[in-house]
Parts: C-alpha cells; sequence; structure tokens
C-alpha cells in the first residue's frame, strides 16, 4: 500500500529549508495537520488543521481522512521526542512516509560546539520538569527542549538546590530562522526571560558539596524522606541489580514503603516503569515526595493491600516483595511475571524466612543473606556495628 499520510519535519526557514522532493509533497497536500506556528510556515492552498483538542484523538482525525494527500507538520525530526513517533505505534508504517529536517538537538549542538555523541538529550516538553533532576552529574552535558518560557529558571533552581549552581545554561530560541536568539546565563543566577519554545543546554559543573547522585543503584539513605522503615543502601543496591532495570522495563515494588527501590529502578534505565503498592498512606506521601526530588515523578502508587491489589495490573517485567510476603503472594506474583520477568523477595524475620526457604526449596533460584556492619565511634575507639541480616532470595522467570 502506497502511503496516503506524510510526516515532514520543518524548522523556522519553513518551505525554503525542505528538500525538493519534500517541498513536492507539502505542496501537493490535500490536507495540512499542525500547530499555528508550523502553519504559519507554509502558504500552501490546502485544507488545514490544527492540533486536536485532546490531543488523544489525533489518530481518529488522520484516519478520517484517508485517501486524502495528509501532511502532518513537526518539528525537525518527526521521529526524535516528537509527534511521528506517536502516528507510528496507531497506523501501519506502510502508510507512513517520514521526512525528517534538522532538529533542535543537531542545531543546538552545532551552535554550542559539542558532539552529540558525548551528552544527554533529553525532553520535558508536555512531561514533569523534575524528571531532567536524575540526568545531573558532574561535567555531564544536557540538552533539554522545554515546556516553556517558565522552564530554564525551574531547571536552574534544581541544579542550584543540588550543588550545581555554577552549571552554565544556554537557552536557544528560533534556531535556523530570522529571529533566532541565545540567553546564557549561571543557574544560581539565572534571570533571563525568554521565549516560549526554545531549547536549553546546560553544562553541569557541581561544587565541592554537590549532592552525587549516580545512576547505578545505591543512593544514600540520609536522600530519601521515610520513617525509617527502608530498604537500605547496600541491601538496595543488590537488590536493584537482582532486578536488572532496563529500558521500558515495568516494576511491581510490593510494600514500596518510602519507594526506594522503586526510585532507584526507574532512575538506573531510561523510560524505566514501576508501580507501588503500599497501604500506608504517609508511606505512599513519603515515596511521592521522593520520586519527585530524584527525578522520577512518574512512579505511579497504588493504595492496596497484597495479593488483592495487584489484580488487573500490567503484566511486570520484575517484581521486588519488600513487604506483605506471602506464599499466596508470591504465587499470584510468579504467575504475573513476564517470560525472562525478575523476581527479588527480601526477609528480616524467621517467619519470612522460612517461606524464602519454602519458595528456593520449589523454584530454585538464588537464596543468599547479607550481613551490612558499619564503623561507629564506641567510647573513645571504633568498632563495627552490624544491620540486620536480610535473606534474599532472586529468581528468573524461564
Amino acid at each position: 500500500m502506497s502511503s496516503w499520510l506524510h510526516i515532514v519535519g520543518i524548522g523556522e526557514d519553513g518551505l525554503a529549508g525542505l528538500t525538493p522532493a519534500t517541498r513536492s509533497v507539502v505542496e501537493a497536500a490535500e490536507v495540512i495537520v499542525g500547530g499555528a506556528r508550523h502553519q504559519s510556515l507554509v502558504h500552501i492552498n490546502a485544507q488545514r488543521l490544527e492540533w486536536p483538542s485532546p490531543f488523544d484523538t489525533l489518530i481518529d482525525v488522520l484516519k478520517s481522512h484517508k485517501g486524502k494527500r495528509v501532511v502532518v507538520l513537526a518539528t525537525g525530526d518527526p521521529l526524535w521526542y516528537s509527534v511521528g513517533a506517536r502516528i507510528g505505534r496507531e497506523i501501519a508504517p506502510s502508510e507512513i512516509t517520514y521526512h525528517p529536517q534538522v532538529g533542535a538537538f543537531q542545531l543546538a549542538a552545532a551552535r554550542m560546539g559539542w558532539s552529540m555523541a558525548d551528552l544527554e538529550t533529553l525532553t520535558v516538553h508536555g512531561r514533569p520538569v523534575e524528571q531532567m533532576i536524575a540526568f545531573i552529574q558532574p561535567s555531564q552535558r544536557l540538552l533539554i527542549l522545554t515546556t516553556g518560557a517558565e522552564t530554564p529558571a525551574q531547571i536552574a533552581g534544581f541544579l542550584s538546590a543540588r550543588g550545581f549552581g555554577k552549571s552554565r545554561m544556554t537557552v536557544l530560541a528560533s534556531m535556523g530562522g530570522e529571529n533566532e536568539a541565545r540567553f546564557d546565563g549561571l543557574a544560581q543566577d539565572w534571570n533571563h526571560v525568554v521565549p516560549a519554545f526554545n531549547t536549553l543546554a546546560v553544562e553541569c559543573i557541581a561544587a565541592a558539596d554537590a549532592a552525587l547522585l549516580p545512576r547505578v543503584p545505591g543512593l544514600a539513605d540520609d536522600l530519601f524522606q521515610g520513617d525509617g522503615t527502608m530498604t537500605k543502601q547496600e541491601v538496595r543496591a543488590v537488590s536493584v541489580a537482582k532486578l536488572m532495570p532496563m529500558r521500558g522495563a515495568l516494576l511491581w515494588d510490593v510494600g514500596c514503603g518510602c519507594g526506594s527501590v522503586a526510585v532507584e529502578w526507574m532512575r538506573a534505565a531510561r523510560y524505566a516503569r514501576a508501580i507501588g503498592i503500599e497501604p500506608r498512606a504517609d508511606r505512599r506521601t513519603y515515596a511521592a515526595s521522593n520520586a519527585l526530588a530524584l527525578g522520577v515523578p512518574k512512579l505511579q502508587l497504588l493504595d492496596g493491600t497484597v495479593p488483592e491489589a495487584l489484580t488487573g495490573l500490567e503484566a511486570p517485567d520484575a517484581i521486588f516483595i519488600g513487604g506483605g510476603l506471602s506464599l499466596e503472594t508470591f504465587e499470584h506474583c510468579w504467575d504475573a511475571l513476564r517470560p525472562l520477568g525478575r523476581l527479588v523477595a527480601n526477609a528480616v524475620t524467621l517467619e519470612s524466612e522460612e517461606i524464602l526457604l519454602q519458595l528456593f526449596q520449589k523454584y530454585g533460584g538464588e537464596l543468599a543473606r547479607i550481613q551490612v556492619s558499619r564503623a561507629e565511634p564506641l567510647g573513645a575507639v571504633t568498632g563495627w556495628r552490624a544491620a540486620m541480616p536480610v535473606t534474599q532470595l532472586s529468581l528468573i522467570k524461564r
């Protein structure tokens, strides 16, 4: 089937910036769909449709015009943080032709003189701005598609609060057009008024007291708000490693408490998702606060007890059982787990250990005891103080 739908990346220079073949496609369009800014760049006699409201109706709008020559206008590369990916999930690839253009990331990297291979590209456009916090690292370079004029100031606040106030920030607007503009400054004293449509470049510079928040699991316990009941740093690092975070994978955190395992899972891999099941409202509040502060605002929290609360949830790629362990809960989790899914269950009581031993004998896997001791003052000298040992069962569903 030949393509009836063309998704065209377009820049500030409008038709002049398109290849001759792509320009011919736009000029032959019967229907042109796009935002007001894109529509203003193309002077073609065709039916004009702006983005529908609600936006989720876009696919139905496009399909209603099947049989006509339809062009969707997008910024830059339609498949890089743009509408093209959304459309491509609902309409067969054989019906679509993509026409990429140099996008904001490429233009911004060129303006900054930065290698695209040595930086992180992010978007907070129409998404929680807090999700960029997980990428604040010493000497890291970031290119960020923003939500609006206020976004750079918000990000400057995140940087300053974490000891990265001397980070260099550059806002680039209308790149490639007659009104291209640039605004430079430091996060700690950022006060520019910038255009609503912009791209932000950040060079992270850490002070001596900056918070170090690596993407690998094992964040310090004092970075999490909570009531003291949580999976501690060293045990958490082992637990998340056994859960094996992967891009886009879903975790069930059963008895999530303050959310430390779910937060670390989501930080460890791009687009990793997590559902935390926790019956106590105060602990869900802690988990929500920790998710925002540590850059994973999309953590989903459910009020409920297990195993009843697990019914109807999307099948997970990994499950962590940190609370509410029982044979019934394990069986429900194991049945729901996807093939090659990972399950980790931790226990600190003799009763829970007995359950893990039964499960180990039936299902196999790895059964380990994790013992952590920390050096503490003992009067005028120093000694070891042992934390409660944790028994851990880890399995892969094959």
